[in-house]
């Protein structure tokens, strides 16, 4: 059996690590606050974005760009495409399966391609795929995801539009995780180049009014795509890094259960230790005074 002096030694160590579960839950609970309210200061605008492009497709039809394709396959080997998939992790652990879950989906997603190129957002993810290469690595542009900001998503985004239409990539993919509620997230992928045009509903009556866009509408739409593209990435960005804040919390907090707990039944062992102890103590009182009379 342990003695006091162990038992109380593991106690103290348990206690000063439920101390750091307790804060690092605190400041992952300000940093969802955070992230959640910079996503809706930006939200108006990039609905904006969306609400144009929606009206200028529903009224021009016809039009034609490279953003924009009808014939959207299910990624297969031997198609000829390339790939380009953002994957954005955590820069670190203690998330629970955070990681594990956007490594897993994207090692699946890239398995079914013969050319893909990774954009990897959180070191964590970009570690991973230096060890277990799925596809070609852009060590250029890959980022930390802590604070996500707009001039990131925005050079990021710039960077893989060029490739685009440089015919370096033909299709592009964001991998991250996306918050339900509070207690559930999934990982999900989200097909960001090229576009169709179902992805855009036009609630309005099509033989309405129609916006005067000058110079004209396809060039409006040539300049708004971009801009959406980024806002798309940027709003995964947040959403991940909320997701990942949201799995920190859940963690911590189980953790500081946990502890909780085994500061308990230390406690109750510590109490039988020394209620053993005070007895033996007293029975050799009893047995001295006993032999001395």
């Amino acid at each position: 059996m342990e003695s006091m002096r162990d038992i109380r030694t593991r106690k103290t160590s348990v206690q000063k690590t439920m101390k750091i579960t307790k804060a690092m839950y605190l400041m992952s609970s300000a940093k969802l606050k955070k992230a959640r309210a910079r996503l809706d200061a930006t939200a108006p605008y990039f609905l904006k974005l969306q609400d144009t492009i929606a009206d200028i497709l529903a009224h021009s039809p016809e039009l034609d760009s490279i953003y924009f394709n009808e014939e959207v396959s299910e990624p297969a080997k031997g198609d000829g495409k390339k790939r380009g998939y953002i994957v954005i992790t955590s820069d670190k652990g203690l998330a629970g399966a955070y990681n594990h879950n956007v490594i897993k989906m994207a090692e699946t997603e890239m398995g079914k391609s013969d050319d893909s190129t990774i954009f990897s957002i959180g070191i964590s993810g970009k570690h991973y795929f230096q060890k277990h290469p799925a596809g070609e690595i852009d060590e250029e542009f890959s980022y930390a995801a802590v604070e996500p900001t707009i001039w990131r998503a925005r050079d990021l985004m710039e960077h893989v539009l060029q490739l685009y239409h440089d015919g370096q990539l033909d299709e592009v993919y964001i991998i991250y995780t996306k918050m339900r509620n509070a207690i559930s997230m999934d990982a999900e992928m989200l097909r960001v180049l090229p576009l169709t045009k179902r992805m855009f509903d036009y609630e309005g009556d099509v033989d309405s009014f129609m916006h005067t866009y000058a110079p004209s509408p396809a060039a409006v739409l040539k300049q708004v795509v971009p801009n959406y593209a980024k806002g798309l990435l940027y709003g995964a960005m947040i959403e991940a890094f909320a997701s990942e804040q949201n799995a920190r919390m859940t963690a911590m907090d189980n953790a500081t259960t946990n502890a909780e707990e085994i500061i308990k039944d230390l406690t109750l062992l510590y109490n039988r230790v020394r209620q053993a102890a005070i007895t033996t103590e007293l029975n050799e009182v009893v047995s001295g005074a006993a032999a001395q009379e």
